[in-house]
């Protein structure tokens, strides 16, 4: 057979196959009006690795990890569809919403927000962008942001979530877990770090240099450049050039932003000490309330998934089945649980897409722990 004749009973064999699946999809909607008549959940666990285990037998083991797939693919689409079919609901997708319905057509211009560090962080800058008129309380670590909001003493939080040039704050994502939050909005920031110390300090005076970690991994090559120079992480880069400001050491420098130079009177011994000039950081705006604001475009969540091999690309497939593009997927460890993940995702995804919710609805039914983190627009 040659190339042409392979081709040509492949498209027939495609033909068969197209026919199969409608009349498949054609049977999910019978057994779809079967369990809305007796009220039975369209997700049947049992049924669904039934039907898989019994394909795979079929397939032999030459092909069994392939019809794993397609299978997979094939009940995740034949489960939507009964889902649309019943008019399915979930807990989640009315929460969702009435959050639209009653969320204030218009983002707060005033409001108290937790914020980490002092006066002149970079999250305080984030905090002046998003609100015009805020009432920020400082906390001196991220876990206090957190508390504040979910305990009500502050309505907002801003938090950092990731870097363009040093990557995710894990911190952040750890605490995630711990916590009852939604983000409400996101903003990227542009970073300019700056060695700054007391006026008359010379670079060849410096002996320690203190900043966050953060802030430290992402001038790595200028830190490398100074030799004999010692690193100390301190809490936040504001509280680093408050730090400098406030001893009585000459030889000590924090690596900062210029607006800490004027808050904290020092002089900046050399600019934008970054890796790298295209330097943003992405902070997350939460509160503790689900508020779903127009033109929400931005969809994150975290899920734990089955520790084997297929499961997280049948996840993601479903993304792809509908449409939605997958902007950022991170894989954090859970404590005291060997080899499990709990993974975060964001998606560019208008919430006001019917199939979005849907989807949402679907991952609360199937997976646990789920957890909705909100839908919400980010600020450039």
């Amino acid at each position: 057979m040659d190339l042409q004749e392979a081709r040509n009973s492949i498209s027939r064999i495609d033909e068969e196959l197209t026919s199969l699946f409608v009349k498949r999809m054609e049977l999910s909607k019978e057994i779809a009006a079967y369990k809305k008549d007796n009220h039975m959940s369209v997700f049947d666990r049992s049924r669904e690795r039934e039907v898989i285990n019994h394909v795979c037998d079929l397939a032999g083991k030459d092909f069994e990890s392939y019809i794993r797939v397609l299978y997979g693919t094939l009940l995740d689409v034949s489960r939507s569809y009964q889902r649309q079919l019943i008019g399915a609901t979930s807990s989640l997708k009315e929460r969702v919403q009435e959050a639209i319905r009653n969320t204030d057509p218009v983002f707060p211009s005033r409001a108290v927000v937790a914020c980490q560090g002092v006066e002149g962080a970079y999250s305080q800058n984030a905090c002046d962008k998003l609100f015009s008129l805020p009432n920020i309380i400082y906390f001196n670590s991220f876990s206090g942001v957190f508390q504040a909001v979910e305990s009500g003493l502050c309505r907002y939080g801003i938090l950092p979530i990731e870097n363009s040039t040093a990557g995710s704050v894990n911190e952040v994502y750890d605490l995630m877990k711990k916590h009852n939050f939604y983000i409400v909005r996101s903003i990227k920031l542009r970073i300019d770090h700056n060695l700054l110390a007391k006026k008359g300090t010379k670079l060849s005076d410096i002996k320690e240099i203190y900043s966050h970690q953060q802030a430290l991994d992402q001038c790595s090559e200028f830190l490398k450049s100074l030799k004999g120079v010692k690193i100390t992480v301190c809490e936040n880069t504001a509280v680093a050039a408050k730090f400098v400001a406030e001893s009585e050491r000459n030889d000590v420098a924090a690596i900062s932003s210029k607006n800490c130079a004027e808050l904290y009177s020092l002089s900046v011994l050399s600019n934008t000490v970054q890796n790298n000039d295209n330097n943003y950081t992405r902070f997350i705006c939460i509160s503790k309330s689900l508020e779903i604001y127009p033109g929400a475009d931005k969809v994150s969540m975290m899920f734990s998934i089955a520790h084997k091999p297929g499961t997280l690309y049948n996840v993601v497939s479903r993304f792809s089945t509908l449409g939605l593009n997958l902007t950022k997927l991170e894989s954090r460890p859970m404590p005291g649980k060997d080899f499990e993940f709990l993974f975060y995702f964001d998606l560019n995804a208008s919430i006001y897409d019917e199939k979005v919710p849907e989807l949402l609805g679907e991952f609360d039914d199937e997976f646990d722990p789920f957890t909705f983190l909100g839908s919400y627009s980010e600020m450039i």
